[in-house]
């Protein structure tokens, strides 16, 4: 299952943006699908992560309260919605699909998306 990314922009601080993930070429049925974000100064970060099944969210406590994780099922779409974003926002953010735990790390992921750009300005 590939999934692609959809959705960065540039936007000033206090802002909102929100990505979209699809999955190519079969559903999400069965996996988990999770954001992750990456800076050319910081490893790969965690940002969020949703269970297709029963749509359990999770997140790391920088993003609670301003991200949210949800699902279109019919579209089979996973969607993160990103609320008063800062410039420590700003990176290129992946989609990813796996099956391991826990979904905050990134060796449990199988499937990657290119990635989708995110600036945010102050």
């Amino acid at each position: 299952v590939q999934p692609v990314e959809s959705g960065g922009g540039l936007v000033r601080a206090g802002g909102s943006l929100t990505l979209s993930c699809v999955a190519s070429g079969r559903t999400f049925d069965g996996y988990y699908v999770g954001w992750f974000r990456q800076t050319p100064v910081k490893e790969r970060e965690f940002v969020s992560a949703i269970t297709w099944n029963g749509g359990s969210e999770t997140y790391p406590e920088a993003a609670q309260g301003r991200f949210t994780i949800f699902r279109d099922i019919a579209k089979n779409t996973v969607l993160l919605q990103m609320d008063n974003l800062k410039p420590d926002d700003t990176g290129v953010y992946f989609c990813a699909v796996g099956v391991g735990r826990p979904l905050s790390e990134s060796q449990n992921y199988n499937w990657w998306g290119q990635g989708t750009q995110v600036t945010v300005s102050s």
